[in-house]
């Protein structure tokens, strides 16, 4: 059974920079896509940032671009989501997401198969 479990979050003033951690069980097998969504109260989940291993394209929402850096540490099994300039709208649960089925950078919900539990992110 894959799992993802995410870490970093937190509270943090407006401005301030954070680093979120997904590791992966069966990581060879769903590392080929994998991405970190931004779920808020009354709000459909969205992806913030997504990356494809397999050219190394990414895809950030265009509110995180030049703000919000995502990157795969294949040794540790790990994606990682550099937040700077962090604003209270950025504020929200942070999932991360991963599929093997993937041949392009996947950017919505559904290209996704696995899913952690999130960790909060709170911009004040």
């Amino acid at each position: 059974d894959v799992q993802l479990v995410e870490s970093g979050g937190g509270s943090v003033q407006t401005g301030g920079s954070m680093r979120l951690s997904c590791t992966a069980s069966a990581y060879t097998y769903v590392s080929n896509c994998m991405g970190w969504f931004l779920q808020t109260p009354g709000k459909e989940r969205e992806a913030v940032a997504t990356i494809y291993t397999g050219d190394g394209s990414t895809y950030y929402a265009e509110s995180m671009k030049g703000r919000f850096t995502i990157s795969q540490d294949n040794a540790k099994r790990t994606v990682y989501l550099q937040m700077n300039s962090l604003k209270p709208e950025d504020t929200g649960l942070y999932v991360c997401a991963a599929t093997g089925d993937c041949t392009v950078v996947a950017r919505t919900v559904g290209d996704y198969v696995y899913w952690g539990q999130g960790t909060q992110v709170t911009v004040s």
